[in-house]
């Protein structure tokens, strides 16, 4: 029997703002609130508030049956509780279900990955526990920022303790294979990999509301019937997508809400079940095994890391940036750590690719890549100063951490004294 593993990333970067040359050393602060107020709340009340009502909707009138998983980056989630906390609210109501699962990703929705497996594990291990505070639910299943992977990857997230990982069905990675069926990773056998259905989750993400596409308007009993149609055997249908393809990236004018509303009577009549990826993982078989010894992901012809890696620009900054990482890792300043994790948001080094942003743009707040490098860099520098003040630069990266470790170890030494002499004032008042 055919089943439906329907996935929304919800991510929004936290934007920066203007910050010039000559604010570095004088101004710490470097985010545009009033945009990223504005941009949140408007993709709010157009996509997240009214599809979370759409799909708890979906979930009651059809008895458990209709299920879904999420994605939600730490960067947006500390956003949304700022402000559009009832998009939180719906969320949770959402959990509350047994029908949703939310899966575990990187909190800064960072590129962490392919440059530091220390950064990449805690962010990791820092967002599982955002998402079950928030939700009561600890993530079992992982999905990489805009579904990296490679060999290398799926084995550190294999080591970290995940049975299965989301990526892309990219036409080099699997050959004559389909995306219709659960795989195994090649280097870590222990690793089960969904593979998105890039055809049918981009009929629904871009080409819903194309008037020019030869199979518009897509219908959700069409849709169904394309599904129905796909040999027995590909069991397995995997619909990844953005949430703001609800309201958002296809307006509620294009009939989108309506199609999602449809959807799963279409498919229930046909016998084709929803499934969220850990039911995939408990119900389904790998057929065979996928090997990417090259980082993929769901971006662009390529399905490469070249939107934010592609050019010299996107790798001096990113090199920049994770060179001063292991100095952050030694901090103890809650502030740097916040500062941090928002400088690894992948958007700030997409902003910068000459391939996708080489004028202006409505998704981009930069004129151009060059614009949204220098604007990054100026950041950096001043993040990069104010680390380094820290700790003394002379001193290297390993004899630092021997320092702070025998200064915490002489800390605790000395706590232990003090609670030590209490005891004893204690013991000689009695």
């Amino acid at each position: 029997m055919k089943t439906i593993c329907l996935y929304f990333q919800i991510h929004q970067p936290v934007r920066l703002k203007r910050y010039r040359f000559f604010d570095i050393g004088s101004d710490h602060y470097y985010y545009d609130d009033f945009s990223n107020e504005d941009i949140l709340r408007g993709i709010a009340d157009r996509s997240f508030l009214r599809a979370n009502a759409m799909l708890l909707d979906l979930i009651n009138a059809h008895n458990g049956k209709f299920k879904v998983a999420f994605s939600v980056s730490g960067a947006v989630l500390e956003q949304l509780e700022i402000y559009v906390p009832e998009a939180i609210d719906g969320l949770k109501e959402l959990a509350q279900t047994g029908c949703v699962e939310f899966l575990s990703e990187t909190y800064g929705h960072s590129l962490s990955c392919l440059y530091s497996e220390d950064e990449f594990k805690k962010q990791v291990e820092d967002h599982a526990e955002k998402i079950e505070l928030l939700f009561g639910k600890k993530p079992k299943v992982f999905r990489n920022t805009e579904l990296i992977y490679s060999d290398e990857i799926g084995d550190m997230v294999h080591r970290m303790g995940y049975k299965g990982m989301l990526t892309e069905g990219a036409k080099h990675l699997l050959g004559w294979k389909s995306p219709n069926y659960l795989y195994n990773s090649v280097s870590s056998p222990g690793l089960k990999l969904l593979l998105r259905n890039m055809k049918f989750s981009e009929d629904i993400m871009f080409r819903f509301s194309n008037y020019s596409w030869s199979d518009y308007p897509l219908t959700a009993d069409k849709f169904i019937n394309w599904i129905n149609a796909l040999p027995e055997s590909e069991q397995l249908i995997n619909l990844f997508m953005n949430y703001e393809t609800l309201g958002s990236v296809q307006p509620a004018d294009t009939g989108i809400f309506e199609f999602f509303k449809a959807l799963p009577k279409f498919a229930l009549d046909k016998a084709i079940s929803f499934s969220t990826p850990s039911e995939v993982l408990n119900k389904l078989k790998p057929v065979d095994k996928i090997s990417a010894p090259y980082p993929c992901s769901w971006s662009g012809e390529e399905r490469d890391t070249s939107a934010w890696t592609g050019n010299t620009l996107q790798r001096e900054a990113l090199k920049k940036l994770y060179n001063i990482g292991e100095r952050v890792m030694l901090c103890a300043d809650r502030r740097i750590k916040q500062d941090w994790i928002y400088l690894q948001v992948s958007d700030h080094f997409r902003f910068m690719s000459t391939k996708y942003f080489p004028g202006p743009s409505v998704y981009s707040p930069y004129e151009n890549a060059y614009d949204a490098f220098s604007n990054y860099m100026n950041v950096l520098s001043d993040f990069i100063t104010r680390v380094n003040a820290q700790y003394p630069i002379s001193i290297d990266n390993e004899e630092l951490n021997a320092l702070l470790t025998t200064i915490r170890n002489q800390e605790n030494t000395i706590a232990k004294l003090e609670s030590d002499l209490t005891k004893l004032k204690k013991k000689k008042a009695v």
